[in-house]
């Protein structure tokens, strides 16, 4: 099998600049997208994400640096190199203070072009693949995505896995914050050693610290024997602390002094335990509200966010509800010997249209009730409505959409179509002609669309 190789997006308006850095980088064994604007690069990005941006600076139109804070906004792990031929001493400090990785002033040597490359590749992703070689490289299969911010979330994990921090993943209920924690457990130097779950709002008060911490016999009635807790089962691997915002105080206490001292008591003895554990928690809350409240301290907060992972709702990638569908369905299908194959397009459209407030884990629901109830093998849009409890709900009118969120719509109705012009601008509303120079004015191309599902 062929090595994968890095993919670097240029963007310069100047055709031979940039045709000068395509064959340098080719040369060099990077793949090579280009781009003469800065719309142009964020529609290319928009299907194919790469490992680097390299852009000019002056620009007509969209800038270097307004370039970089767009992608900055949506993808913040991504590197981005500046090129200019007006750098001055300010500006790249001002660049780099912002968080653009490398600023070179044009002409510049070849040779220092590539080591900026070599360095943003080897910081920001180990390999082309995000993964770290052929032994870990299922870290991230359970998780499917087409999605440029569900891959920029990925690369973030895949950077955090690197180190023993403590993480805290926010996110909606649903959204998958339980499959992301395993992920980073399987990349991390510890993926040999236990990963435990735990759900700290599902666990009544009085038994969450015996679990946690673990007793002793004769610490309560019905303690017959001596128990090792949660922590002592997860020592030298992760410790998922689900629903974290859902601790009482009384319990928040003594975790912090875990975190701190790196020793458990169990209950009904006084003799500690050492522990190696790396903690991962998570929340649909706002711990800010809750600190605020004063149901949840500071300082274990602090201890708890070393690291911040934001995951997006469903509705934010849209793109992946096919994907998604058509996996659950294939897994109902099998475990219940059912010959149900596939989704009708009015099925798939209700689906994609739909608001998703239970995100992944609704849509994994909905699936499951329609192929129970299927009597075909292709499930109809009137099952899916059903299982829908008819509020399927919309994606909002082009017309109504702002200017600066039109090209992440279109980008949305292409990726759901696979590049299908006709079907995308039914899903708008618009005609074919209107549909077309909607997609100039953004510089989309339906066939990149096509190609990248090959």
């Amino acid at each position: 099998m062929d090595t994968p190789k890095y993919t670097i997006l240029l963007v310069d308006d100047d055709p031979a600049l940039l045709r000068l850095l395509s064959i340098r980088l080719t040369a060099a064994d990077y793949d090579v997208m280009t781009a003469d604007n800065g719309a142009q690069a964020l529609a290319q990005l928009a299907v194919h994400y790469p490992h680097l941006v390299i852009t000019d600076l002056q620009m007509d139109g969209m800038d270097g640096m307004a370039l970089f804070d767009t992608i900055h906004r949506s993808h913040p792990t991504l590197p981005v190199i500046i090129l200019t031929a007006h750098g001055t001493i300010p500006e790249a400090v001002a660049a780099t203070q912002r968080g653009v990785f490398g600023f070179l002033t044009k002409p510049f040597d070849g040779k220092d072009l590539l080591v900026q490359v070599e360095k943003a590749l080897r910081l920001s992703s180990p390999t082309p693949d995000g993964g770290s070689g052929a032994r870990d490289d299922d870290w991230r299969k359970a998780i499917l995505t087409r999605s440029p911010l569900m891959e920029d979330v990925l690369r973030q994990v895949r950077l955090v896995a690197e180190s023993d921090a403590s993480v805290l993943i926010y996110g909606e209920s649903g959204t998958g914050k339980e499959l992301i924690a395993q992920a980073i457990h399987k990349a991390s130097r510890r993926r040999a050693h236990t990963f435990v779950p735990v759900n700290c709002g599902a666990i009544p008060e009085t038994l969450l610290e015996s679990e946690l911490f673990g007793y002793a016999k004769g610490a309560f009635t019905g303690a017959t024997q001596d128990h090792a807790g949660l922590f002592q089962a997860a020592h030298q691997g992760t410790l998922f602390l689900d629903e974290i915002g859902d601790m009482p105080l009384s319990l928040q206490v003594k975790l912090l002094r875990v975190l701190q001292e790196r020793q458990v008591r169990p209950v009904g003895t006084t003799k500690s335990v050492s522990v190696d554990v790396r903690i991962i928690s998570a929340t649909h809350r706002s711990l800010e509200a809750e600190m605020q409240k004063g149901s949840f301290r500071e300082d274990l907060y602090y201890r708890l966010k070393v690291v911040a992972l934001q995951l997006p709702n469903l509705a934010a990638h849209r793109e992946d509800i096919p994907l998604l569908a058509t996996h659950f369905l294939e897994r109902c299908a099998a475990n219940s010997q059912k010959h149900v194959t596939g989704f009708a397009p009015e099925a798939l459209e209700v689906l994609i249209q739909a608001p998703w407030p239970g995100n992944v884990r609704q849509l994994l629901n909905v699936v499951e009730q329609a192929a129970i109830l299927s009597t075909t093998p292709i499930i109809p849009a009137s099952l899916v409505q059903q299982a829908l409890s008819n509020t399927p709900g919309t994606l909002p009118p082009l017309d109504d959409a702002k200017h600066h969120f039109e090209q992440e719509y279109l980008v949305r109705l292409l990726k759901i179509t696979h590049g299908n012009v006709s079907q995308a601008a039914r899903l708008a509303g618009r005609n074919r002609t209107e549909f077309y120079r909607l997609l100039e004015r953004h510089h989309l191309d339906p066939v990149q669309f096509r190609a990248a599902e090959i």
